[in-house]
């Protein structure tokens, strides 16, 4: 098994989620009715899995104030790899225009690229980061090489 074909996001409103990630960018398909949908699926390019320490991916989010693990933080962030630093604004910027909260403001990171955060209407965490030594592939998936 090394494969992840799903994930699945809970969502309060899904509708109004809908509308949020339409805004952000990502192209959809609705099972049931526009007003009242069953399910959403996104189709959008494949997707990776990463293994971090939650304590360190909760401060990675803020430092002075990090989520709270356990009731105000589930311990998963899900992430966006952009190809540029102007990129990385321009998708955070796209984000909360469409009603999301930023979280971290992009800015250099300790591991030498830029990157920032915001939560979207339900309050999952999005990574959006460039890092100037990275690859993709030709499905636009980053490049993971074993060391």
């Amino acid at each position: 098994m090394n494969r992840l074909n799903l994930i699945t996001l809970g969502t309060k409103d899904i509708v109004r989620s809908h509308e949020f990630f339409k805004k952000v960018g990502f192209d959809t398909s609705i099972r049931g009715s526009e007003s009242n949908p069953d399910i959403i699926f996104f189709r959008n390019e494949g997707t990776r899995i990463a293994l971090y320490p939650i304590e360190e991916l909760a401060l990675d989010i803020n430092e002075e104030n990090p989520p709270k693990i356990g009731t105000g933080f589930p311990g998963i962030t899900l992430a966006y790899n952009a190809k540029s630093i102007e990129e990385v604004d321009e998708v955070l910027n796209q984000a909360e225009l469409a009603g999301a909260t930023i979280q971290k403001a992009p800015k250099k990171t300790d591991w030498g690229g830029y990157g920032g955060y915001f939560t979207d209407l339900d309050g999952y965490y999005w990574e959006v980061a460039y890092g100037e030594f990275w690859e993709f592939d030709e499905s636009n998936m980053l490049v993971i090489e074993d060391q």
